[in-house]
């Protein structure tokens, strides 16, 4: 059962405040001032975890390069507010990857990419035409 997912970035508070424009509220770990978690109303836990914090525990890890690592998805209730959403945080500073588009499968879709070059993707179901 996947129940955690767990981020690696450089810089912990940068992502925190990041991932709060997408309405995730992370808490600094009381163990530990380089992990963060944040549980969601579905069940899962997401994760921050400093790149020092992790890579003791993971002996010849290096960051990804070239790309995104991982893309996460954020589903919205309209495409209006994907195009909302893509404007608030490209206007904030942060990397828009793919403006907001009409895709083929019938959603909104546009990308951002977090500060550690994570892509975000932030999607909405488009309304079918009768």
């Amino acid at each position: 059962m996947l129940n955690t997912i767990d981020i690696v970035v450089s810089d912990l508070e940068a992502s925190m405040a990041f991932y709060a424009l997408l309405g995730l509220d992370f808490k600094i770990d009381e163990y530990s001032k380089e992990h963060a978690g944040c549980d969601l109303p579905n069940g899962l836990h997401v994760m921050l975890d400093t790149v020092s914090f992790r890579t003791p525990f993971l002996p010849g890890w290096t960051q990804p390069a070239g790309g995104p690592g991982n893309m996460l998805c954020f589903e919205f209730p309209d495409p209006a507010a994907v195009d909302a959403k893509y404007a608030e945080l490209v206007e904030a500073g942060h990397r828009g990857m793919a403006e907001p588009f009409d895709a083929f499968w019938g959603m909104r879709y546009a990308t951002v990419l977090d500060p550690d070059g994570n892509g975000i993707d932030l999607y909405a179901t488009l309304e079918v035409s009768a």
